[in-house]
């Protein structure tokens, strides 16, 4: 049963890390802005959302 706990939080530990990045290099690409990139890549996935159904 540990076992299944510790990869659920790594799993979830990656899909965090691997959404704030993808926010923070579609903000960066879309924008040209650092700013806008670091605030983007704290949204994470809801960033990721708002741009897939918007663009």
């Amino acid at each position: 049963m540990d076992d299944r706990k510790s990869v659920a939080k790594q799993s979830v530990k990656t899909g965090i890390t691997f959404g704030s990045a993808l926010a923070m290099v579609i903000s960066y690409t879309t924008w040209h802005s650092v700013g806008w990139a670091i605030i983007h890549g704290l949204l994470s996935w809801v960033y990721v959302i708002y741009f897939v159904i918007r663009y």
